[in-house]
């Protein structure tokens, strides 16, 4: 049983898939857990997991509607005022594939709200206390950014969102003790892919915590050579800065 507490994880979507997969690695890693989801009696099935002998920890449930204002303000407010919070998992989301003209703009509309608006909100909600408790760790989770033509283009603009936000938020934090990770999971229908090259959830998870213990700031799952990861990051580092050049010359 572990005993000792690395303070409180706040997980989104802890119901089923990669949420509740995190729940119960967090657990294991000494986390007491917040599980907010939707359904509440896959809550309880992943706070029973998670509150064995094995584990001990305290798991508190939930149920809210992250799409929903309110219920994503009463997340808001328990970040913002609950002082044991050390880490917040963003894996609410929701996707699609296919074209745009195919799909309902109002369900384009409640994936923004989910993929981008909930998880700017609650991160924004969690920053501060971190800042002002001297450290805290933020999780989130993108999808196929680089190639945006695969999967439906609303949804791939919202993981890119994610890709920015979670830059920046490295550049403005790193020096705050607040460690900020990305990873990234492929984004075609798991059946269309090979067998050989797919990860398990879990496999993925135990990845990207062990990254985290590295602090490493980017964990792109399905990539075998991280090499063709830092030639992206260079070209955008040289895009962005042949950007700045112009806009002095502009404005000289």
């Amino acid at each position: 049983m572990t005993t000792s507490t690395q303070g409180t994880a706040v997980v989104t979507d802890a119901a089923s898939g990669i949420g509740a997969i995190y729940a119960d690695r967090l657990a294991r890693r000494g986390y007491d857990l917040v599980l907010v989801a939707r359904n509440c009696e896959r809550l309880d099935d992943v706070a029973r997991r998670s509150t064995t002998d094995e584990t001990g920890r305290t798991v508190k449930i939930v149920a809210a509607d992250l799409a929903e204002k309110m219920d994503l303000g009463r997340i808001e407010a328990l970040l913002r005022s609950d002082l044991s919070i050390s880490l917040l998992v963003n894996s609410a989301s929701v996707g699609v594939s296919g074209p745009l003209a195919e799909f309902d703009v109002d369900k384009m509309e409640d994936m923004i709200a989910l993929n981008v608006r909930a998880l700017t909100r609650l991160t924004s909600a969690a920053v501060p206390g971190f800042v002002s408790r001297g450290g805290g760790t933020i999780i989130n989770i993108a999808s196929d950014v680089i190639a945006p033509g695969i999967l439906n283009g609303v949804y791939a603009g919202t993981k890119a969102f994610v890709l920015a936000l979670s830059l920046s938020l490295h550049e403005q934090l790193s020096d705050k003790n607040i460690r900020v990770q990305f990873w990234e999971i492929a984004g075609h229908p798991i059946g269309h892919l090979p067998r050989q090259i797919v990860m398990q959830a879990g496999d993925m998870i135990d990845a990207a915590l062990a990254g985290l213990d590295y602090d490493e700031l980017t964990i792109l799952s399905p990539l075998p050579d991280a090499a063709d990861w830092q030639a992206y990051g260079r070209a955008s580092e040289a895009i962005r800065q042949s950007e700045q050049v112009e806009a002095s010359n502009d404005d000289t």
